[in-house]
């Protein structure tokens, strides 16, 4: 039998590692691209503060006696 090296299974461990990381890059920047519809995703807050009117006096509570 030969001897391919010694460091055959760890090179191909990384060359698996290295594709399955060049996948996930590209689905991600598919993914923000559009073309999974990552972008149709649209939330719409709407945030509003009550305004006091300017008549309204600011009356301080009384205290019965």
């Amino acid at each position: 039998m030969a001897d391919n090296g010694g460091g055959g299974s760890s090179a191909g461990v990384v060359a698996v590692l290295v594709i399955f990381i060049i996948v996930i890059v590209l689905a991600f920047l598919a993914w923000r691209g559009g073309l999974f519809g990552g972008r149709k995703t649209q939330i719409n807050v709407n945030v509003s503060v009550p305004q006091s009117s300017p008549q309204q006096k600011q009356t301080s509570p009384q205290s019965s006696p």
